[in-house]
């Protein structure tokens, strides 16, 4: 793969277990969820499995005709519940000041739902460029190609795949619930621990050590 210029260099970012421990903020809606609809919920168990759709998560507590209704109802109840409550992942906040130090643009891809997203950064003091939220692994590649994004880096082998069908360099952080060898045998360019590696890693990449 070609190296990144400054000219051309966006960075793609997932949000949940990449940018933000989403973990807290979860449990306890899931929590509020159950106690609102009397459905059994693991939230313990759901938050081992972030990433994918809500929807899919939901069909593991509700029959499908419910689906639909109990989803609007969670994103209704997140914002008082989940915001506050979620912190930002480890160098976070540098990863995304490192590539606009590089000349770059930083944007969001998640299939978490957009306000919702946008939220929790604002909350976090985290600026992306741009977010864009309700988009989910292979779909993801719909927004890495419209706003140019070389490089996608994720937590999830449903962020690689999606880096993977843009074209754009794979960037892993062992963060979330897929770890090194099944972010590695998904196809990531580079595994790293977490997002304090990521400044070095991408000084490297674009060839100027140190920038």
């Amino acid at each position: 793969m070609e190296r990144m210029t400054s000219r051309m260099l966006t960075v793609g970012f997932d949000l949940d277990m990449t940018l933000i421990d989403s973990r807290p903020g979860i449990h306890a809606c899931y929590e509020a969820l159950a106690a609102r609809t009397g459905a059994y919920i693991d939230a313990d168990l759901a938050i081992t499995r972030l990433g994918p759709p809500l929807a899919d998560e939901l069909a593991h507590w509700f029959p499908a005709a419910e689906i639909p209704a109990m989803a609007d109802l969670y994103r209704e109840m997140y914002p008082a519940i989940a915001i506050a409550a979620t912190p930002a992942m480890p160098g976070a906040p540098e990863a995304i000041e490192a590539v606009r130090a590089a000349g770059g643009r930083a944007i969001v891809v998640t299939a978490k739902y957009e306000p919702n997203a946008e939220l929790h950064l604002e909350h976090l003091g985290i600026e992306p460029d741009v977010v864009v939220g309700d988009l989910w692994a292979e779909a993801k590649a719909d927004a890495l190609r419209e706003h140019g994004a070389s490089v996608y880096v994720g937590d999830h082998t449903g962020d690689v795949r999606g880096a993977r069908t843009a074209q754009a360099y794979s960037v892993a952080v062992a963060t979330g619930p897929c770890d090194e060898r099944e972010l590695r045998e998904a196809g990531a360019d580079v595994v790293l621990a977490d997002l304090t590696a990521f400044p070095a890693w991408l000084a490297t990449h674009r060839g100027a050590p140190g920038q």
